[in-house]
């Protein structure tokens, strides 16, 4: 997967859990120099570092841990969002309520807000770069607009923006001086 030059990843109808920040982390990571064996094709430094490009498909569907990786996608440059507005539910929910008959009951508790001091996604969702919408009956027979946006979107920015492993330098001159 990390040798591709574009990758999509699809959180449509995901209705969270607390994974966005770890899978953030490993899109943030970049390669800085290359290896280069006698033999072989040269290969990249952080290890499992994707270099192409990236989107992210979203939808209504998409709620909780889906909205917080659409928005610090987005807000950490690492390419666009395309599908529909997302849910709007970005309280973060607690399950510490235990009542008295050991039931739990689940409480918002814990709002986000960016650093520019607006809160963020609750109410509203969080918007798309590229507004595509699966409109019911192409959907039923089996089209996924928003994919093929994805797609086409990746296919042209790979046009304009190849990401090739670099060719690597020639082998320095290592003989004895005469």
């Amino acid at each position: 997967m990390v040798d591709r030059q574009g990758l999509i990843l699809d959180v449509r109808h995901n209705r969270g859990g607390n994974i966005d920040s770890w899978i953030l982390e490993k899109l943030l990571r970049k390669a800085w120099f290359y290896w280069q064996p006698r033999l072989g094709q040269p290969y990249w430094n952080m290890q499992d570092a994707f270099r192409g490009h990236l989107v992210v498909l979203c939808d209504e569907y998409t709620a909780s841990d889906g909205e917080a990786f659409a928005e610090g996608f987005r807000r950490l440059g690492l390419g666009k969002l395309i599908g529909t507005r997302t849910w709007g539910g970005e309280i973060w929910l607690s399950s510490s309520n235990i009542l008295v008959d050991r039931g739990i009951a689940s409480a918002a508790e814990t709002g986000v807000y960016g650093p520019e001091g607006a809160w963020l996604i609750e109410g509203h969702g969080v918007e798309p770069d590229l507004i595509v919408d699966n409109l019911p009956h192409a959907t039923f027979g089996g089209a996924d607009a928003q994919l093929d946006a994805a797609i086409a979107h990746l296919k042209a920015l790979i046009a304009k923006d190849p990401r090739p492993v670099p060719k690597a330098p020639a082998y320095p001159d290592m003989r004895w001086p005469k």
